[in-house]
């Protein structure tokens, strides 16, 4: 049964605010000993507890982002996908969560067969059973350790079905050495197939997770049709992904304005996220920091500068019930003077001048500023989130920008380009928008 939007909000507003989880300062906090995770069902629903109090999931996907600020906005803990990521590693992790009053779904490094790891090869599956043993043997004590999540998207790009038996013996033997922690394995979307052969073969999970973009307001649909009613974390969702939107004419997808991806957590928070009390055990939003996939700004709920996006402004609301007291400028529209805009097909003649026009809204009342860049259309493309070069901005094609309007000139070779425009105020907060367009 549905309940309204608006009055299931209010409702789990004033639910999730004692689900906040209170921790003791330290220098030294291995000496308070592991936090106690459990699932349970209460009241005809499945919940997390910690140490005894129900606790909501409203969390953020954080790995090398300003993952300190998820409480300063109202979260509650942050996840991995990794225990060492090559700047931090899994203790240093989790003593920054406790500093900071968070708790961490801790990742697992999981061999993906898209990449090449053969599920047959069983003594390298066994060694790689070994390897993630030591991390979990040196971290399971840690007290802001939430859980552990087995492998990422393992069932984007695979076939072999034997993934599966390789997660549930990690998951097993995490149950043995570590009996405080709850443990999952994230899926690329749910599917009938998975989720009858994860139910027959992985008895070691507490529950699965569940990763979608745009899809994720159908997400009620997508669990009946996979035939799932168990219990679930959301553990990606936000923007709409690149594979979901229109494109141009030669195939560059059409991104969304920050305000456009503000507007759409909103509504994918309250109508997908919130509207399953019996087994959504909370949400991460993704991405809690940068990355380029398709564009610098596609994902991160934070530029490269470290500048806080509208979607900052909206999780906090989500996850406090209150809107920050100064709030992001808003980029309702920006065009290409007598060229048009995203959905336009711009097309350029080379080494030409070309003014952008910007409509901005801005709540807020200090000062705004301008900045633009244009960057090439990036070579070679990622597959399932991996690691893609952010193209390099070419230098000395902006002439001016202010807030209204960029004057620019177009790359002096054919191809493939973005004009990115960015509009701060002096609170480090930013809108992002870029037109795509076709230099010939």
């Amino acid at each position: 049964m549905k309940s309204c939007p608006i009055l299931l909000f209010l409702i789990m507003s004033v639910i999730v605010t004692s689900y906040d989880f209170k921790i003791n300062d330290s220098t030294d906090p291995m000496k308070y000993g592991p936090s106690v995770v459990e699932l349970r069902m209460t009241q005809g629903r499945y919940r997390l507890f910690v140490n005894g109090e129900e606790f909501w999931v409203k969390g953020a996907g954080c790995e090398f982002g300003p993952c300190d600020l998820v409480k300063l906005h109202g979260g509650n803990s942050f996840r991995t996908w990794r225990v060492d990521n090559g700047i931090s590693t899994g203790r240093e992790i989790l003593d920054q969560a406790w500093e900071n009053g968070l708790m961490v779904m801790m990742g697992l490094d999981v061999a993906r067969e898209r990449h090449g790891f053969d599920y047959n090869d069983e003594a390298e599956v066994a060694r790689q059973l070994e390897n993630i043993k030591r991390d979990v043997i040196e971290l399971k004590d840690h007290p802001a350790l939430l859980g552990w999540g087995i492998g990422n998207e393992l069932n984007h790009g695979y076939t072999n079905k034997k993934v599966w038996n390789a997660v549930n013996d990690i998951a097993k033997m995490i149950k043995e050495v570590d009996g405080n922690s709850v443990v999952t394995t994230m899926l690329a979307g749910i599917g009938q197939d998975e989720v009858e052969y994860i139910r027959d073969n992985c008895p070691s999970l507490d529950f699965i997770s569940i990763q979608m973009y745009g899809d994720i307001i159908n997400l009620e649909q997508r669990l009946a049709e996979a035939g799932y009613d168990g219990p679930y974390l959301v553990t990606e969702w936000g923007a709409t992904g690149h594979w979901e939107v229109p494109a141009t004419d030669w195939g560059s997808p059409i991104e969304q304005s920050s305000s456009e991806k503000a507007d759409a957590i909103r509504i994918r928070y309250e109508k997908a996220i919130l509207s399953d009390p019996a087994n959504c055990l909370g949400s991460y939003v993704f991405l809690w920091g940068q990355k380029q996939e398709r564009t610098p700004t596609w994902y991160g709920l934070f530029t490269e500068n470290g500048e806080k996006t509208e979607a900052v402004n909206v999780m906090e609301y989500l996850w406090t019930g209150k809107w920050p007291e100064q709030m992001t400028p808003r980029i309702l529209n920006a065009e290409i003077i007598n060229k048009g805009g995203r959905f336009d097909n711009v097309m350029l003649e080379e080494q030409s001048f070309y003014s952008a026009v910007i409509e901005v809204e801005y709540p807020g009342d200090g000062k705004i500023s301008a900045r633009a860049e244009i960057l090439p259309e990036p070579v070679e493309l990622s597959d399932g989130g991996d690691f893609e070069q952010r193209p390099q901005a070419i230098d000395g094609l902006i002439e001016s920008a202010t807030p209204n309007e960029i004057v620019f000139r177009s790359p002096s070779q054919k191809g493939a380009y973005r004009l990115f425009i960015y509009i701060t105020d002096d609170n480090f907060n930013t809108g992002t928008i870029n037109i795509p367009f076709l230099v010939i």
